[in-house]
């Protein structure tokens, strides 16, 4: 098979790549790397240590971003998940960076990481530091994507595209932390969020992730 992902499924980051490839109907093969105990091997496909990485045949790429343009530039005959317009490329561009660096600090690395992942390494888990995410610095963001959406069925020209994906991506490991945005206070967030999960894609991988999660806590 000539692309491979490496990475581990409950990263936002991952799980953003691999709904972009499952978007565009290109198959590939998942081989495992965590940001933990790191082959050797590994560091020559991003020095940075980061997951995930691609391989396409003989090219390889880092940073999850710069992996999903890369696709849909060498892939134009696949479904376009970058729009049409340069507006509106720039506009998916952006929110996809707003989930990356503005969402992911909170909703994986203040909710999903002390929730799950510090109990299973034998870490208590912070709740002042979930509590000030969820009610001090998370608002602001929902704020802003709930009027990005107005009533549109998706962000940019109200076709899904990677900006859907990657804000969906941080909103699901909010939801493997055991918390879900408020559909009272942000309907349209919380309406977009779960239009997302139940597409195919989605689907596709959840399973494997819930399977994950079931033996992290386990053992924890």
């Amino acid at each position: 098979m000539s692309l491979i992902v490496y990475g581990a499924p409950l990263s936002p980051f991952v799980r953003k790549l691999r709904l972009c490839l499952l978007e565009k109907g290109l198959e590939y093969q998942l081989d495992i790397v965590t940001p933990f105990g790191q082959p050797d091997w590994y560091r020559d496909l991003n020095p940075l240590g980061r997951i995930p990485a691609l391989r396409d045949g003989d090219f390889t790429l880092a940073d999850s971003s710069v992996i999903c343009q890369y696709l849909e530039e060498k892939y134009p005959e696949r479904p376009a998940l970058f729009g049409q317009h340069a507006e509106s490329k720039a506009r998916i561009r952006w929110l996809e960076k707003y989930a990356d660096y503005e969402l992911a600090p909170l909703c994986t690395f203040g909710v999903f990481r002390n929730r799950l992942l510090k109990p299973m390494q034998g870490q208590v888990c912070d709740e002042e530091s979930v509590r000030t995410a969820l009610h001090d610095k998370l608002p602001k963001h929902f704020d802003y994507l709930e009027q990005c959406l107005g009533e549109n069925t998706y962000f940019v020209e109200d076709e899904l595209s990677q900006a859907d994906l990657a804000v969906y991506c941080q909103l699901q490991n909010m939801e493997h932390g055991g918390e879900l945005v408020d559909a009272s206070r942000w309907p349209a967030l919380a309406a977009h969020y779960a239009r997302v999960k139940s597409r195919d894609s989605v689907q596709s991988v959840l399973p494997g992730e819930l399977k994950v999660i079931a033996k992290m806590t386990a053992k924890a």
